[in-house]
């Protein structure tokens, strides 16, 4: 087997939280207020659904060529800081680019080095945390925070600058993120029994219960395609401003965060988390189609932590759990593809969906979760060998 030795192990924890913060941060400006640049920049609904699959296209090549290299030249530190530096060139010529048909390839060129991160900072995460005994959620919760952050501080902005230079906010908090990767410590395997080989990697998709669960974390965070899409111009559409919108977003990620903190003392199944999260997801947007009243919205955000953390959590356990150390990165890339795919297809989807249907488009991401929840229920069984 391989086992991952750390220099220092006491600083392993913090240095690998404050990575996660500035990546989340970044992740706290683009995913609401993306969708408001794009607006800003001229593309009408149904183009903003297209350019924001873009990701989960992208993701499908992008993240198998640098989780596999990163597994076969045992360089994960390697390739997560090249990946973040690049993609602040990429968002870089996004901020650039003039008209449709170039921002979509700059956003393109720019997710091609921005979606492998978070795949490859779980996988560091998980080998590294195991290794000096410490849980992946206490840790992993940082980046929420920072989530929290990032939204509400460009919500803030939003009332004093244009809509057209958030983009540049994501530019800075990308570079950010490159500076925190480089003080991550290389995570060297030292070797000490027969190397498996590439046979365990196509062995991976005949896992069966891996398959399902991978299906089922799939609908279900595809689930969110509307909300993340869309619910920033829907609540501005009916007078939220963006302190509030950001107020609303940062009220998921606190209820997120809660889940995460207590998560390393909760014996649950991975597979049982994954149930969780699609029964979550179907109440919370079921009740966003009917177009809930203002003071319904922060208790339907706090099932955040459970239709995303609750998700998530079982997602990366489940990967963790039946893949080989010395395939860890490969494992989470397989599966953050398979997430991809299918949120790539709700995002598509999506804006046509809104622009047609408006908040009542909630109702097919209520039917998109019921089909995760019931692969989360075979998963389950699967898993159990029932």
């Amino acid at each position: 087997m391989l086992s991952p030795v750390l220099k220092p192990q006491s600083s392993f924890a913090f240095r690998l939280a404050v990575f996660y913060a500035a990546l989340f941060v970044a992740l706290g400006v683009q995913v609401p207020f993306l969708p408001l640049w794009l607006a800003a920049k001229g593309l009408d609904a149904g183009a903003i659904g297209v350019v924001l699959s873009l990701p989960m296209i992208v993701r499908v090549f992008a993240i198998p060529l640098a989780t596999r290299g990163a597994d076969r030249h045992n360089a994960m530190h390697t390739v997560i800081v090249i990946a973040s530096a690049l993609a602040v060139l990429g968002y870089g010529a996004l901020g650039l680019a003039q008209g449709v048909v170039a921002i979509t390839l700059a956003y393109a060129l720019a997710s091609t080095f921005f979606t492998p991160l978070i795949p490859l900072a779980d996988a560091y995460a998980l080998r590294g945390l195991s290794h000096i005994g410490r849980a992946y959620g206490p840790v992993r919760l940082w980046g929420s925070a920072a989530f929290i952050v990032g939204t509400f501080a460009a919500g803030l902005l939003l009332d004093v600058i244009a809509t057209r230079d958030l983009i540049w906010i994501m530019v800075a908090t990308l570079a950010m993120t490159t500076a925190a990767a480089f003080p991550l410590s290389p995570l060297t395997l030292r070797d000490v029994g027969p190397a498996k080989g590439l046979p365990f990697a196509r062995d991976l998709l005949r896992d069966p219960a891996l398959l399902a669960a991978a299906a089922a974390a799939g609908l279900i965070q595809a689930s969110h395609a509307i909300y993340y899409g869309f619910s920033a111009l829907d609540w501005t559409t009916a007078g939220f401003d963006g302190g509030a919108i950001g107020a609303l977003w940062a009220l998921g990620v606190v209820a997120e965060i809660a889940l995460f903190a207590i998560s390393g003392r909760l014996s649950i199944a991975p597979t049982t988390l994954l149930m969780l999260g699609g029964a979550a997801a179907v109440i919370r947007w079921g009740a966003m189609a009917f177009d809930p009243p203002a003071a319904l919205l922060p208790p339907l955000q706090c099932l955040h932590a459970f239709s995303f953390g609750a998700t998530h959590l079982g997602a990366v356990a489940v990967v963790a759990r039946r893949a080989p150390a010395e395939l860890a990165a490969t494992a989470q890339g397989y599966f953050a593809v398979a997430l991809g795919l299918v949120m790539a297809a709700a995002l598509s989807v999506s804006g046509v969906l809104y622009a047609h249907w408006g908040s009542f488009a909630y109702g097919a991401m209520a039917l998109v979760a019921a089909a995760g929840a019931l692969f989360a229920v075979l998963a389950h069984r699967l898993a159990r060998g029932t």
